[in-house]
């Protein structure tokens, strides 16, 4: 037996092709071996004398989902996600004392990922906050990026025992997948550590995730300092507020160095031109999380402004501590109604959710290249894909960008079939 399966459906959409009708994916090893048109794919097996089996769905197959912002070890805290608030600082009211009480972190965890594989999903940014959680994405097999969430470290109390603790956290993650840090907001730490952890991360060849416009204190404000702020002395984001200065987190964190093309960023939300232009210079990512920006009471993302100044986005859920699902469909439905309310008509709405989605996510953290390339179909890519109960006609990719939340029908993982609902095929006759 040659080991390939041809994995057809009504229409696939490779993300970096365009949606082949009647196509097929021909995976072997857990890497793909062809994409296209079913009877092309299927007459090359033939002519090299390969040997397949067929999985034929009649709807739409996709690459597999890429959630770029969760926090898995949240999962547990669903109740504090059904409420909703007037803002941060509400919302941490509800949070804190949850959190406080403890959990079982790594059973919770374990089914957050578990949830996502029902939803399609097959890579994820998580952000361990607790060690008990941080081999969640490694035990679930699920690719991405384990990043240790660093926070409310001081200047002087880093220099003492902080840089020594994170380092140690940081290469205690298990891998495969890929290992971060996540200095959780420019709030939330001082400088020293913000200037410091770009550089930990950046000699182990990680990724950095930051949170970063998700409060509306963060954002820009005139004020009449001669000075630039990092010449006035201060230690802190909130020093620098305290003194008056209207500097925006974005400009701060860049002015730390803390962008660039192995950092990506979660909600920005609170973010004016000047900061969208700034993560485009840096060539950081955005990942957007719609329905946890809702539930939390903040303003809606600006997704219209960064679809057409050409912002490179992704998509995320945030955790059930926030949002009604780990569905990363269902923030994208959420971001295509976002973007029409804001003016954002073009007919490529939906193609550059879809992609956001994928190959978007799979940008932000950097898998979407090297050997273990994911986030699109292509020959030599991870064999990571998603099925969706979405009927192939002429409207597939709009209907799934606007409808797709809870309609997976299957997930595939580096070839292997992770989850399958009660509708999906089991391998059918050989081709």
């Amino acid at each position: 037996m040659s080991g390939v399966v041809l994995y057809s459906a009504g229409l696939v959409v490779p993300i970096t092709a365009p949606p082949i009708v009647d196509g097929a994916v021909a995976v072997r090893g857990g890497r793909i071996l062809h994409v296209g048109e079913r009877t092309w794919v299927r007459r090359l097996l033939a002519e090299r004398g390969i040997d397949a089996v067929e999985v034929h769905w009649p709807g739409v197959l996709t690459p597999g989902l890429v959630n770029a912002h969760s926090h898995l070890q949240y999962t547990g805290m669903a109740e504090v996600g059904l409420g909703s608030y007037h803002g941060f600082d509400d919302w941490a009211r509800a949070f804190n004392p949850v959190y406080e009480a403890g959990r079982d972190w790594a059973a919770d965890a374990a089914e957050g990922a578990e949830r996502m594989i029902r939803t399609g999903t097959t890579a994820v940014a998580d952000i361990v906050t607790d060690v008990a959680a941080a081999g969640a994405l490694h035990d679930a097999r699920l690719h991405g990026i384990s990043y240790w969430e660093v926070m409310s470290w001081t200047n002087a109390d880093w220099a003492r025992t902080g840089r020594e603790q994170v380092e140690r956290a940081l290469d205690a993650l298990p891998t495969p997948p890929g290992t971060g840090l996540s200095p959780h907001a420019p709030y939330s730490l001082d400088i020293e550590p913000l200037l410091d952890i770009p550089d930990i991360v950046r000699e182990r060849g990680g990724r950095i995730h930051i949170h970063l416009g998700e409060a509306a204190f963060e954002r820009e404000f005139e004020h009449e300092h001669a000075d630039p702020w990092h010449s006035a002395g201060l230690g802190s984001f909130t020093e620098l507020r305290s003194a008056g200065f209207g500097t925006s987190a974005t400009e701060f964190v860049d002015q730390l160095g803390v962008l660039g093309p192995d950092c990506h960023i979660a909600h920005g939300v609170y973010m004016t031109a000047r900061d969208r232009a700034i993560l485009r210079e840096r060539r950081t990512t955005v990942a957007l999380c719609p329905r946890s920006n809702a539930v939390i009471g903040l303003d809606e993302p600006p997704i219209a402004a960064y679809l057409r100044e050409g912002s490179p986005i992704a998509v995320g859920t945030d955790s059930l501590s926030s949002s009604p699902s780990l569905d990363v469909m269902a923030d994208v439905a959420e971001l295509a109604r976002i973007a029409r309310s804001q003016g954002y008509l073009d007919r490529d709405l939906h193609e550059r959710l879809l992609g956001a989605a994928t190959i978007g996510g799979a940008h932000a953290m950097g898998i979407d290249v090297g050997p273990d390339r994911t986030g699109y179909l292509a020959v030599g890519a991870l064999a990571d894909l998603a099925f969706f109960d979405v009927p192939a006609g002429p409207d597939a990719v709009v209907e799934l960008v606007e409808t797709g939340g809870g309609r997976t029908a299957a997930t595939i993982i580096s070839g292997e079939l992770r989850y399958a609902s009660a509708g999906f095929p089991a391998e059918g006759a050989p081709v």
